[in-house]
């Protein structure tokens, strides 16, 4: 990396450090009750709904949205776990900052993001095959995003990965299945 770069990044990196920080010491307990269910329903419960509900507003495409997201859940998940091997980066909570974590992370990288990836792949899936549904999975998404931040368990720049490998997965999967 040339000389003249690393200023940059690490004024990058102090200003993303910087703001897990703010975001992961708001003191409002309901604040953190909500983005710790918002999580724990992230983890697949909320999708499994929302797939039941795809399959009964529009049951004509009942198997195609369901081999859809499980396409995209079995996908996304060999994706993420590759990625987040090869970067091997540390979460916030575990990087000396003063992070504190506030819900167990379900493995041990950071980069990328898999619930926001999920996220944002189940939504737009969701929103293919039913989009009346779009006004309950995406703010959904925005919140299961945020909480990833506000939890202690990813950078910004986690989640903006995450929201990207969504897009691409959904995106891939919408064309060839």
């Amino acid at each position: 990396m040339p000389e003249r770069m690393a200023p940059t990044l690490s004024r990058f990196q102090q200003l993303e450090t910087d703001l897990c920080l703010a975001c992961n010491r708001i003191e409002q307990r309901w604040i953190t009750a909500l983005f710790s269910l918002v999580s724990w329903l992230g983890n697949g419960l909320f999708w499994m709904v929302m797939l039941v509900v795809v399959m009964l507003v529009d049951p004509a495409s009942a198997t195609a949205a369901a081999t859809r997201l499980i396409a995209s859940a079995v996908l996304g998940t060999l994706v993420y776990k590759l990625v987040k091997q090869l970067t091997a980066r540390a979460r916030p909570c575990h990087a000396g900052f003063g992070i504190r974590l506030l819900i167990e992370p379900l493995d041990r990288y950071s980069f990328p993001s898999g619930h926001t990836m999920h996220a944002v792949s189940f939504t737009m899936l969701i929103a293919h095959h039913a989009p009346a549904l779009i006004w309950l999975v995406l703010p959904f998404t925005v919140l299961v995003a945020l909480s990833r931040v506000v939890l202690g368990l990813h950078y910004p720049t986690d989640v903006a990965a995450g929201v990207a490998l969504g897009i691409v997965l959904a995106t891939n999967i919408t064309r060839f299945l």
